[in-house]
């Protein structure tokens, strides 16, 4: 195949022919250097130079040889004339054919035309490019010296909801092709990626950004995958992996098969590995728009009076029947006792400042009698006629807070459960006050996404639940790599930052050496990138002196709570009231019977039902927020969480 170069100056070619026996050559590895600025520098790939050196995945070390692949063929070097009339322009990094042609006033097709190369090798870094000028030649036609075939090179730019079975399908590939000539797409697609399809890349392959120059493009790219609209809400994608059938998977998303193809008409041809099905969503609640927090003020109907009940586990009849164990000694020894009292204390407390503001409602208090299997809730719902209630706070245990949400169903009760972690059964009048684990994560991970941050995951191999939680929630989110003895590649880390963005680094490690690699790694590159460290469970290596606590407060550690430590006027007046009355201060259970219990006074006074008041409002307390959310299944669950970090002046914020 005859390339031709349509030019309006003289050009001098310069062709070096290259042994087809020298195959490889060596290369040093330098201080600083990382595989893609060597393969760039090679004209090569990633991949080929993982082909040759395998041991190079794992973190490259310094002074140590690389077989670099040398490619076959001609080499061609195009320069100007000196005695030539015409303009010139050297390709520089992360310049396009459009900031091009806009820096020098030529058309499209003019310095296509003037440079036909780009056509078919497309941009890369160091070309000479001809700018045609307004008063130029005619052109003429000079062929070169025949050169080695090379394939058209092809490209694909990543579309919101594209996967890599849909692109490989497009253009006739496999999987494992596509991630051969991509290396870097093997652990995550990012939207906008531009992956080599084929023929020879660039010598720079980019992430496509939306910038001044291609809003036009954007917009295309909106009008063909627009957002998605709420009957999309109740599902989610899924990629079917190896050993998967049609059973395991309709059993895995609580599907009849009938129902499963139904859904996804292709499996009617078989399963297929890499396959993207729709499936119902885990959690449809990540995509509900977030409730905007107020502050609800009372509003008095005269005559019409609330009822609110608080089934507390005091387990009076076990008290009194305790012959060896006094009073005092039993309080020292019985944490699940003491934790009741001290959420009655946190209750009262609330209680009292209802009556202060003049709230109407009526408070009636019984001791559920709770052990993890058993209460003594179904004979006080019976008895009580708590099915007249319009708010019920508590049992403790989930088990027993069903119990209460099953018998008082039918009038719709709202139960309140204040303390259990647990997901639990569905049902529609039960309200789970505590946040989920995986919605803690949630909200830290909206947070980074909604502050434009490029975000990477440095977690060990221990933490599989967070390994595993990333991979089937944050696909997007790139793992940063580790050496062959298991330590953490900082090379890997540096390579993922990005410049124009906070770079937000997952740390989820026990390891001291780990966290130390990982610290010095972001410290060391904090003149010229912007970054900040994020946990998402509390880190108790964190606590010991092995850590500098300076570093932590240099990368503003930031981390999801379901509490807050209040120092604003009003946590403080609460503070100083539980301590006049109780003469200590308030413990984190005290707390929470403050927040739960006004809370859902103050939903009661709104002339609206208790479940219309959670639907329209998020409220935020002293320590806690409550942010409800109707579940798929039924209930509802509380997506309330704070995010914090360590400022300057040596104190922790709350950023959202």
């Amino acid at each position: 195949m005859k390339y031709f170069f349509a030019i309006c100056i003289t050009i001098l070619i310069s062709v070096n022919s290259i042994s087809a026996q020298e195959k490889v050559i060596t290369h040093k590895v330098e201080k600083g250097e990382t595989i893609s600025q060597i393969a760039q520098k090679y004209q090569v790939t990633p991949f080929d130079i993982y082909q040759l050196n395998p041991d190079a995945q794992s973190g490259l070390k310094l002074n140590s040889v690389l077989l670099i692949p040398k490619k076959s063929g001609t080499k061609v070097e195009i320069k100007n004339n000196s005695n030539s009339k015409g303009i010139t322009h050297e390709v520089t990094p992360k310049e396009t054919l459009y900031g091009i042609e806009k820096k020098y006033g030529v058309s499209d097709e003019d310095l296509k035309k003037a440079n036909p190369f780009i056509e078919k090798e497309g941009l890369k870094i160091g070309q000479i490019l001809t700018i045609p000028s307004k008063n130029s030649v005619k052109t003429t036609t000079v062929s070169k010296p025949t050169a080695v075939i090379q394939e058209n090179f092809v490209y694909h730019d990543v579309l919101p909801k594209e996967t890599k079975y849909s692109i490989s399908r497009k253009y006739g590939i496999s999987i494992a092709e596509l991630e051969k000539r991509n290396p870097e797409v093997v652990s995550n697609l990012p939207i906008g990626y531009r992956l080599i399809i084929k023929g020879n890349a660039p010598k720079v392959i980019e992430q496509v950004k939306l910038k001044e120059e291609s809003k036009e493009v954007g917009k295309e790219i909106a009008k063909e995958n627009p957002m998605p609209t709420s009957a999309d809400d109740a599902y989610s994608t899924y990629e079917v992996q190896p050993k998967e059938t049609l059973y395991s998977l309709s059993k895995s998303f609580g599907m009849t098969q009938e129902e499963f193809v139904a859904l996804n008409p292709e499996l009617k041809n078989g399963v297929e590995i890499g396959m993207i099905l729709k499936v119902p969503a885990k959690d449809p609640l990540l995509k509900q728009e977030r409730k905007e927090y107020s502050d609800l003020t009372p509003i008095y109907n005269t005559g019409i009076r609330k009822k609110m009940v608080l089934l507390l586990p005091f387990n009076i009849p076990l008290i009194e029947s305790d012959t060896i164990n006094s009073n005092s000694s039993r309080l020292k020894k019985d944490k699940f006792l003491n934790m009741t009292l001290d959420f009655y204390a946190g209750a009262l407390i609330a209680i009292d400042s209802a009556k202060t503001l003049g709230l109407p409602i009526d408070i009636e208090i019984y001791d559920s009698q709770e052990t993890k299997n058993s209460s003594n809730v179904a004979s006080i719902v019976k008895n009580n006629n708590l099915e007249n209630a319009n708010a019920i706070i508590g049992p403790f245990y989930q088990s027993n807070a069903e119990i209460a949400a099953q018998l008082l169903s039918v009038n719709n009760v709202p139960v309140i459960s204040p303390l259990s972690k647990d997901v639990g059964n569905p049902y529609n009048n039960l309200y789970q006050t505590i946040p989920t684990n995986e919605a803690i994560k949630n909200t830290m991970f909206d947070y980074m996404r909604a502050h434009n941050g490029n975000i990477i995951a440095v977690v060990d191999k221990k933490k599989e639940s967070i390994i595993q939680y990333i991979k089937e929630y944050q696909k997007e989110v790139p793992f940063v790599a580790f050496k062959e003895n298991g330590g953490l590649s900082a090379e890997s880390l540096k390579g993922m930052l990005q410049q124009g963005k906070m770079n937000y680094v997952v740390m989820e490690t026990g390891n001291t050496w780990m966290i130390k690699t990982t610290i010095a790694a972001m410290v060391s590159s904090m003149p010229t990138y912007d970054v900040q460290l994020v946990i998402l469970e509390p880190n108790e290596t964190l606590d010991t002196d092995e850590i500098k606590f300076s570093n932590l407060i240099k990368l503003k550690l930031m981390y999801p709570s379901v509490t807050r430590d209040n120092k604003t006027p009003g946590g403080i007046v609460f503070e100083k009231e539980f301590k006049r009355e109780n003469s200590i201060y308030p413990s984190d259970y005290a707390t929470r019977g403050f927040d739960v219990t006004f809370d859902t006074m103050m939903r009661l006074v709104q002339n609206k039902t208790f479940e219309e008041t959670v639907n329209s409002a998020a409220t935020k307390q002293v320590e806690n927020k409550f942010e409800y959310y109707k579940k798929a299944d039924g209930g509802y669950t509380n997506k309330g969480v704070f995010i914090m970090y360590y400022d300057s002046d040596l104190t922790v914020k709350e950023a959202y």
